[in-house]
């Protein structure tokens, strides 16, 4: 039997991303639902409290209202732009943060135990090539 084309491996991984991105939202879900999170209010609160994540204006935009109305943040004046905002983590916020972080470690150490640190580095580094390639390659002004 011959083996699969690379751009065939490439797609079976990419679809596999998928599902487990998939399974780490209902995981994540479930993790911080105790401390009124979501995984999409854990993702801002992280990229806040840490860095980007990589996450778009309008999907930011639509959770950031969600944390402003629930206090997990609070809108500032911008100085530099009039209209749009500047958005800081509340101590409810900074709370929230350290708390799902403190949720995640035990989680993630029971979840790694089942892969290889070999096999678990691979895969990262092979990860942040792809999305580094994406992201240089993607037109001007564009979020791949």
């Amino acid at each position: 039997m011959p083996k699969q084309p690379k751009s065939d491996v490439l797609t079976d991984l990419v679809l596999e991303v998928f599902r487990l991105n998939g399974r780490l939202i209902a995981a994540g879900d479930a993790l911080v639902a105790g401390i009124d999170l979501t995984s999409a209010r854990w993702q801002v609160i992280g990229a806040m409290a840490k860095d980007a994540m990589g996450l778009t204006r309008q999907s930011v935009q639509r959770i950031v209202d969600e944390l402003a109305v629930a206090g997990f943040v609070s809108f500032q004046p911008n100085p530099h732009h009039k209209r749009a905002k500047l958005v800081s983590l509340t101590s409810k916020g900074i709370a929230a943060a350290d708390a799902a972080m403190r949720l995640q470690k035990p989680w993630a150490d029971a979840l790694a135990a089942v892969a290889d640190r070999q096999a678990l580095e691979t895969t990262l580094q092979t990860l942040a090539r792809l999305r580094a390639h994406l992201e240089d390659t993607a037109p001007s002004g564009e979020i791949p």
